[in-house]
């Protein structure tokens, strides 16, 4: 028999308490999990649906000159919306371009569609392009707000994947890895 100090605690019985505080918390966690996976499944629903024809577009480009969704048949084509003063954009925006020109011998043509606001658009980019990412340049062009409801773009970035017939093929919302761009740009060269 062991004896115990004076002043120290008796020793505790586990009581299950803390078992069923833990079942509930993993509960709650996978719960959790569960709506977080059905929010994004619900966000994803909300885009334009793989298999339907992009809608029909025109959009300034930064270098001048006007760009249209039929000049870009046959060629993939990866259109990301974004903006300046979007951090996840921005912070996605290199490994765009870095893709973009390692993909373009095999089809890809890449489409950074500005969502910066109307007028002071191509100074804010500029401005961007000049202090961050100077290789950006010849991709920009500038998503009005009709093109942006037609794409249902609500939030930055959002990213499409149009095949070679203009019909789309992957839809994103939020910024992706490199590696999961890189996954995505080999997935939609690779459809037919």
């Amino acid at each position: 028999m062991t004896q115990q100090g004076i002043g120290a605690p008796p020793p505790v019985k586990p009581t299950g308490v803390g078992t069923k505080v833990f079942m509930a918390l993993l509960a709650g966690l996978g719960l959790a999990g569960v709506v977080y996976l059905g929010v994004l499944e619900a966000r994803r629903s909300q885009l334009v649906p793989d298999g339907a024809a992009a809608p029909s577009f025109e959009m300034k480009r930064h270098e001048g000159g006007v760009l249209k969704l039929e000049e870009l048949r046959g060629q993939v084509v990866m259109l990301d919306f974004w903006a300046t003063w979007c951090p996840p954009c921005r912070e996605e925006m290199p490994a765009l371009v870095k893709l973009a020109k390692e993909y373009e011998s095999q089809g890809l043509v890449f489409l950074a569609a500005s969502r910066d606001d109307g007028d002071m658009a191509p100074k804010l980019v500029d401005s961007f392009i000049r202090k961050h990412l100077p290789d950006l340049k010849p991709y920009v062009v500038y998503a009005d707000d009709d093109m942006a409801r037609a794409f249902e773009v609500n939030a930055l970035p959002t990213l499409y994947f149009l095949d070679r017939e203009g019909k789309v093929t992957d839809a994103q919302r939020g910024a992706l890895s490199e590696d999961a761009l890189r996954r995505r740009i080999e997935r939609a060269l690779k459809q037919q």
